[in-house]
C-alpha cells in the first residue's frame, strides 16, 4: 500500500463516513477495528484526490466499504476546530507499535503528514444492512455492525461525529423522506413505526403515526403480508417510483 503522503491527495483534508444500518429494532453503525497492537477503532474514511469531487470521493469510500454503489449519502457537517489533529492517537499508536518508526526515521514523513491539523468532511449513509458485505482495508483487523448505543471508543473525535450524524438524520428524516433507505424493498407500517421509534429513541401513537406516514404520499400499498391469518395480515408497502 502506497503511503498517503506520496499520493495526489489534498493535504490536511479527510472524509469520515457514518454508515447507518437497521436490524431487529437496532440502529447500527459500520465500524472497523484497526490492525495494530492496542484497541483502536475508527469510522470508515479516506482522503480526496486533487482531481476528485468531494462527493465522488465519499461515494468511492462508501462503495469500497459496503460493496454496493446505490447508496443514500448526505454531507452533514465540517469538523474543523483549530486543535483538531491525530497527534495523541498517533503517539499512542506508535508507543504500542514502535516498529512503525523503527526504520531509521523512514516513516517520519508519514508521521508529519498524519499529525497535522485535518479538516474532515462528515457524511452519513443509509443502507439496507442485508445488502451490505462489509469490506476491510489493509489497515483493518475487522469490520462490523455495532448498535449505536454500544459503540466502541473511537479515535480522535469519531464518537462525536456519530452523534452529529444522528442529530442530522433525525432532523432530515421527514423533510428528505429518507427513512425508507434503511428498510428492505417491501415493509409493513409496523416496520416503519419501529424504525422511527428506534431512530428517535421514543414511542409514537400508532394511529397518529400511520396517518402521518400515509399523508406523505410516498408509499405504494401492495398485497397483504401472509401470516396464516388473512383477516389480520398487515399490508405491505414500498416507496413509490
Amino acid at each position: 500500500m502506497r503511503n498517503p503522503s506520496e499520493q495526489n491527495y489534498i493535504q490536511q483534508l479527510s472524509i469520515d463516513c457514518v454508515i447507518f444500518g437497521y436490524h431487529d429494532k437496532q440502529l447500527k453503525v459500520l465500524v472497523p477495528k484497526l490492525n495494530f497492537n492496542g484497541d483502536f477503532w475508527a469510522l470508515p474514511g479516506g482522503f480526496v484526490s486533487q482531481d476528485e469531487d468531494i462527493d465522488a470521493a465519499a461515494n468511492r469510500i462508501l462503495q469500497q466499504r459496503t460493496g454496493i454503489s446505490e447508496i443514500y449519502l448526505d454531507q452533514f457537517y465540517i469538523f474543523g476546530k483549530a486543535a483538531r489533529n491525530s497527534l495523541l492517537f498517533i503517539n499512542k499508536l506508535i508507543k504500542l507499535n514502535p516498529e512503525l518508526l523503527s526504520e531509521n526515521g523512514q516513516h517520519g514523513k508519514e508521521f508529519d503528514w498524519f499529525t497535522r491539523r485535518f479538516v474532515s468532511i462528515g457524511y452519513y449513509a443509509l443502507v439496507d444492512l442485508n445488502q451490505v458485505v462489509p469490506e476491510k482495508t489493509d489497515l483493518d483487523s475487522s469490520i462490523g455492525w455495532y448498535n449505536i448505543k454500544e459503540l466502541p471508543d473511537m479515535i480522535i473525535d469519531h464518537n462525536e461525529i456519530v452523534e452529529k450524524a444522528l442529530a442530522a438524520l433525525r432532523f432530515n428524516l421527514d423533510e428528505k423522506l429518507i427513512a425508507f433507505n434503511l428498510l428492505p424493498e417491501t415493509f409493513t407500517m409496523k416496520d416503519v413505526q419501529e424504525l422511527y421509534e428506534t431512530i428517535y429513541d421514543k414511542p409514537f401513537a400508532r394511529n397518529n403515526f400511520q396517518k402521518k406516514i400515509l399523508d406523505l404520499n410516498v408509499l405504494e400499498r401492495l398485497e397483504k403480508k401472509f401470516t396464516g391469518a388473512a383477516n389480520k395480515a398487515p399490508y405491505l408497502y414500498r416507496r413509490k417510483g
